[in-house]
């Protein structure tokens, strides 16, 4: 879902995704309908409206500017879908987890790169691996975190923050809301109070920019 998609356009896509959203939603399941919707798109009867043939643009422009090397480095990218965030952040020398909650979309990972060096792990931001606290010096959230009901963005934003190693970076993409009320169907665009609640757990908010063009937030979070 770019920014330079007309508003048509990305409605069309995001057919699929509401119509299960709004179906886990009612059974009480916050994220039962990554799971449903990756494994639909599988037999050609679903659209995955976020996925990209290409690293997020936001993200590559990002390393690229930095001049990124993750040499003897961690990286987790999270809600990896098929994987290609992932691959971006792996050539650049990162040692790479990915996680999904969809083992449809972790499958679709591995078949997309079989020769990757990236793990590719099947896991719940919600309840991610206790083991994986504090372990990554990079960690890449790109509009997963919206994709869930506001009930429980608070536990996926403490999940998403937990997983930085102390000295590491946390990578936030995420849709702006500028008020108002949310939508009935994801993604709920978070608002910059929600953006700077990523700064939890000794993690401090280095810089934010409004990417007027995609209409995103960008904002980078370091662990002392």
């Amino acid at each position: 879902m770019e920014g330079c998609q007309t508003a048509g356009m990305t409605a069309d896509r995001d057919v699929d995704a509401n119509r299960l959203a709004a179906r886990s939603l009612a059974e009480g399941d916050p994220t039962g309908w990554f799971e449903r919707l990756y494994a639909e798109a599988a037999t050609g009867a679903a659209i995955v409206p976020w996925e990209r043939d290409a690293p997020n643009p936001l993200l590559a422009d990002w390393t690229a500017r930095r001049g990124l090397d993750g040499t003897d480095k961690r990286a987790l990218v999270v809600g990896c879908g098929y994987g290609v965030d992932a691959e971006h952040v792996a050539s650049l020398g990162f040692r790479t987890t990915a996680f999904d909650i969809s083992e449809t979309a972790i499958r679709g990972a591995r078949e997309r790169f079989p020769a990757s060096a990236v793990d590719y792990v099947v896991a719940d931001l919600l309840d991610p691996p206790a083991e994986w606290a504090e372990q990554f010096d990079l960690v890449v959230e790109s509009i997963t975190v919206q994709s869930m009901p506001l009930g429980v963005r608070d536990r996926a934003i403490t999940g998403v923050a937990q997983m930085v190693a102390p000295g590491g970076e946390l990578l936030v993409i995420a849709g702006i809301h500028d008020g108002g009320e949310h939508a009935d169907n994801p993604p709920w665009p978070l608002t910059r109070e929600e953006l700077e609640s990523f700064a939890v757990g000794g993690l401090r908010l280095e810089h934010v920019e409004r990417v007027a063009e995609a209409h995103r937030w960008r904002a980078v979070f370091r662990r002392a």
